[in-house]
Order: C-alpha cells, then structure tokens, then sequence
C-alpha cells in the first residue's frame, strides 16, 4: 500500500490573500468557496495536490525547508519579471551566463520559490 499526496500545506498570516497571490501565479482558481477572512483557502491545480494555505498565529521565521519550484511556459527571465510585478521579492539569483541555472524568489508572505528555466529555455541551449 502506498500514500496518495493530497495537498501542499503552507502555514500562513492570511490565506485568502496568499492564495490570491498563487492562483495568479498558476493561473488557477481558488476553491469555489473561497472568501476573504477564511482561514483555510485552496488553489485547484490542473493535476495532482491542491495548494492548501492555512491560517496560523506565529510568523515565518527562518528559511524554508521545502519549497516549490515553477518551470514557466514562457522564459525564466520573463516569468520572473511578471511574478514581481504580481508582488514577489527577489531572494537568489542562480542564473549563469551559459543560460542554466534558476533564482529565488519570496511571496507576498516570505516564502522561498525558484523559478526555473522553461522547455524552450533549455530546448534553445541544447541547440
């Protein structure tokens, strides 16, 4: 027998505005029954978990130990752009010159993300 992953937990401040944020980065809905002031809000992904955000008392403190990485459709550089104008923070950049690499980004809450290189990123540096 194994475990099916149901969702992806993040603790936060407001879930509501958290997954505002992350249905705009995925463009995905929220769950049907989402409101402002909920403490419990989900982001229907198209496959697999749902992003769960939870309302919780205490602040983020320290680096997180699990993190999600996004492979955009369009370009790194470009997805990274837009995701700051939706009102992520720069945190990392591990971008080289030869095209690899990712950067970490911070969402509206604190909590770390890479962003990837996208199919034609890395289709154009093996060409």
């Amino acid at each position: 027998m194994v475990s099916v992953l149901q969702n992806i937990a993040v603790d936060c401040a407001n879930p509501y505005e958290l997954a505002r944020f992350w249905s705009a980065v995925t463009g995905r809905p929220l769950g049907a029954e989402a409101r402002p002031g909920d403490r419990e809000v989900e982001v229907l992904l198209a496959e697999g978990p749902v992003l769960y955000f939870n309302q919780v008392p205490e602040s983020k403190v320290v680096k997180n130990r699990l993190h999600l990485c996004l492979r955009p459709q369009t370009s790194r550089d470009a997805e990274v752009e837009r995701l700051l104008a939706l009102g992520a923070v720069f945190v990392g950049d591990h971008r080289n010159p030869d095209g690899t690499g990712w950067a970490v980004l911070a969402d509206i809450e604190g909590n770390e993300f890479c962003v990837l290189r996208s199919a034609s990123d890395r289709a154009g540096a093996s060409g």
